[in-house]
Parts: C-alpha cells; sequence; structure tokens
C-alpha cells in the first residue's frame, strides 16, 4: 500500500502542471506600471463623451468638497458596487482602477472642478454588459449612499442625479 502510494506521488511530480491559458491561447493581461490600468483599444477622447454638460461656476464642486471629495465619492461609488451582489457581477471582470479613475473624472468633469475626462463615451462604455434598468437603480442607490457619507447636501444630490439620468439611455442596454 505505501508502495503504490509513492509511486503515484512520483508520478505526478514528474508530469509538469498543464499551462491552461497557454494551451488555449490566452494571452494575460499586463497592467502599466505607471497606471496600474490593463491596456485599452484606442479611442477618441473627448470631453463630450462624459455624457453631460458640465455646471456652471463652482458651487456644485464646492457642494461635493471638491476634487477629493468628488474623488473619495468616485471611489466609494465603485467600492459599494463591487459588494452589492445585486450589481457585482456586472463589474467582476472589469479594470476597477481605470473605473475608479474615470468616474472621478466624469464626476469631476460634470460638477465643473477643473478636470477633463479621457473615458469612452457611455453607450460604447456599456455596450456589451447588458446593464438592466434594476441595475442602474442599485448603482444610483449606491451613489447616493457615498454623497450621504461625504456629506452633500439633498439639494445638491439632486441637482447632479438629473444631470446624470439622461445618462441612463446610452447604459441600459436590454
Amino acid at each position: 500500500m505505501f508502495l503504490l502510494a509513492a509511486v503515484l506521488l512520483l508520478q505526478s511530480a514528474a508530469e509538469p502542471p498543464v499551462d491552461w491559458d497557454k494551451e488555449f491561447g490566452v494571452e494575460e493581461k499586463v497592467r502599466d506600471p505607471v497606471t496600474g490600468e490593463f491596456p485599452i483599444e484606442p479611442y477618441v477622447r473627448d470631453n463630450h463623451n462624459a455624457g453631460a454638460k458640465p455646471f456652471e461656476g463652482s458651487a456644485m464642486a464646492d457642494a461635493f468638497g471638491g476634487r477629493e471629495g468628488i474623488r473619495r465619492i468616485a471611489d466609494r461609488t465603485v467600492d459599494l458596487s463591487e459588494a452589492d451582489a445585486r450589481i457585482a457581477a456586472i463589474f467582476a471582470s472589469h479594470d476597477m482602477v481605470r473605473l475608479k479613475r474615470t468616474l472621478f473624472e466624469q464626476f469631476c468633469y460634470i460638477l465643473n472642478a477643473g478636470c477633463d475626462y479621457s473615458g469612452r463615451d457611455m453607450a460604447a462604455s456599456h455596450k456589451d454588459l447588458g446593464v438592466q434598468t434594476r441595475d442602474m437603480n442599485a448603482l444610483v442607490e449606491n451613489l447616493q449612499q457615498a454623497m450621504r457619507e461625504q456629506g452633500v447636501a439633498f439639494s445638491a444630490q439632486n441637482r447632479f442625479l438629473s444631470k446624470l439620468a439622461p445618462m441612463s439611455r446610452d447604459v441600459i442596454t436590454r
């Protein structure tokens, strides 16, 4: 019995493990050493891709705590959405580093806090995600929670959400 177990251990140790990614031609994604993001196909960068025109003046940016407050809200929205059982699957295979950066840029641009948006347009960004109305509602709930946690006044939250709402036409695909 011991001899059989020893032979089986030696046989399995002698065979190298199968690299299934190589076997099926799957290329390993490597993050950019500077940004930490995965590379993507080129696209035209334009502030119009943000999906809404920015607010006038600095009042909205101030209401959101400036760039740092906006960054915390964007990051928290993504973190809440990743942890939200209702929509976590949508985020599972995405580059969260890029998503947090571009969501911050989008919010910062729309709130007129002096940022440019470098992400894709909403239709292209969400094309193959299969987002439904209930998914969008869950995301908005997470954004509202992030804004509450940051102390953004309810009236400012509503003004911001009213800028974002029309984008749902390009995001909801089923």
